[in-house]
């Protein structure tokens, strides 16, 4: 989840400098980046608890541990709640998930590397307070009450807003974790394409990443638990977007999609302002009730962004949001698969003659139906596995067109692997991990922690 925006405090006039901020992500295609973010549980290694915020071996005394690495500590109201060095961060969820948002990088070697500096970082620090880290989708053993709340008033304003909206809105908070990556466009037709060939395969990410069967010990009878959550989350800033495949689409009806997401907050002087219910559209006529008279910035346009939570999301740049949290592997092939996908016009031209005919009733039973089904959701008389090998079949031709090569020669088709082996396989991540469940663990959960730890 988005910490608060730090750009220019413009006031906002009018309409059209929404659409001329997020046009302003626009790059040429040289300078596009990739930039992936993962979330992670941390537990105790003696009784697999939650860590706490505060405490000897809180999560705040993790963040400060991570200093000696030259991350800068963010301060709120005296608590150490996020990181900063060279362009990435560490924050934290609600519950004290940790995620790791890298930096804008140009190959998935890098992004890798990353990736596993990060977590030999956190595992140095995580060690000595005899803490863990589990990445997977849904917390598997602990309920939504026995999850720490961190000190940071964004979410306290969520924490008052969702029950009002939805049934599982605090279990996303508190319980889930995922893997995604925000990916760049050079103009606004770029940008149409990608969005609509990513959100009709966000689904297939969805059953290849699918890896959250349990709730508080138990099978929960899906594949991803955490897709399935969003269902029932805020139907206000959530779902699948069909405007998008509407003729027109561009940066203004996406504009529009924003205006009509009820806000939470506008973040003035270090306070968050309860702002929750309330229209973005009455604060640019200076009538919003919790800031009577007061305007709106380009910040807290910014932020307000970072509300919305449909399964692809822009800013300025596009976010792949449909995929479960994961072991390392596995954070390195979500960015994989996307950028071989989009970027590559030949990947991107044939993912959009993958999905082009695809009716509104069936991108919305591919999301519906993956969260229990995964791989082998029935769809065109095959299945969600045939559209996965597909999908796999364009990215690794993708990556291996970019041919971005690392010190040993290899370009970044092998981070997809995994997935290639998944859809092979017909079986996900989730599945084996029952298998375990009603194996070799004997309807333990608690093996899960030790067997699938970073």
């Amino acid at each position: 989840m988005s910490s608060p925006s730090h750009v220019a405090d413009t006031p906002i006039t009018d309409r059209d400098q929404l659409a001329a901020y997020i046009a302003s992500g626009e790059k040429p295609k040289a300078a596009w980046r990739i930039g992936t973010e993962h979330e992670k549980f941390g537990f105790r290694l003696d009784d697999l608890r939650p860590p706490t915020f505060d405490g000897e071996r809180g999560i705040e005394a993790l963040l400060k541990g991570l200093t000696r690495f030259g991350w800068q500590p963010v301060e709120e109201h005296g608590h150490v709640i996020a990181l900063l060095r060279d362009g990435a961060s560490v924050t934290l969820e609600p519950a004290g998930q940790l995620e790791l948002s890298g930096g804008m990088l140009e190959n998935i070697h890098q992004t890798c590397s990353e990736v596993g500096t990060h977590l030999k970082e956190v595992k140095t620090v995580a060690d000595e307070l005899q803490l863990g880290f589990l990445g997977m989708g849904f917390q598997p053993k602990w309920t939504r009450d026995e999850m720490p709340w961190m000190p940071k008033g964004r979410y306290q304003i969520m924490r008052n807003y969702m029950p009002k909206v939805g049934k599982l809105g605090l279990d996303m908070m508190k319980r889930t974790c995922t893997v995604q990556v925000n990916l760049d466009f050079s103009s606004e037709a770029d940008m149409v394409k990608k969005f609509r060939v990513s959100l009709a395969l966000q689904p297939i990410a969805t059953a290849l990443f699918a890896d959250s069967p349990f709730t508080e010990g138990k099978p929960n009878g899906y594949q991803s638990y955490r897709s399935h959550i969003w269902t029932d989350t805020d139907p206000d800033r959530t779902g699948m977007l069909d405007f998008v495949f509407e003729d027109g689409f561009g940066y203004e009806r996406y504009v529009d999609y924003l205006l009509d997401v009820p806000m939470y907050f506008s973040y003035r002087n270090g306070e968050y302002i309860d702002c929750s219910g309330q229209s973005f559209r009455d604060f640019m006529a200076g009538k919003l009730p919790a800031l009577p008279g007061a305007l709106p910035t380009v910040t807290d346009w910014s932020d307000h962004m970072t509300t919305a939570f449909p399964e692809v999301r822009m800013k300025k740049f596009l976010e792949m949001r449909g995929a479960d949290g994961g072991p390392w592997g596995r954070l390195c092939a979500l960015p994989a698969f996307w950028v071989g996908l989009l970027y590559d016009q030949t990947a991107l031209d044939a993912a959009w003659d993958l999905v082009k005919d695809f009716s509104l009733e069936e991108r919305n039973a591919l999301r519906d139906g993956v969260p229990k089904h995964a791989l082998k959701l029935p769809f065109r008389g095959g299945s969600v596995r045939d559209l996965a090998m597909e999908a796999l079949k364009i990215a690794v031709h993708g990556l291996q067109r970019r041919a971005m090569l690392n010190s040993k020669g290899s370009d970044e088709s092998g981070f997809l692997d995994p997935l290639v082996e998944f859809a092979e396989a017909n079986e996900t991540p989730a599945e084996r991990k029952l298998a375990l469940f009603h194996g070799a663990w004997n309807g333990d959960i608690d093996r899960v922690f030790k067997e699938f730890a970073y």
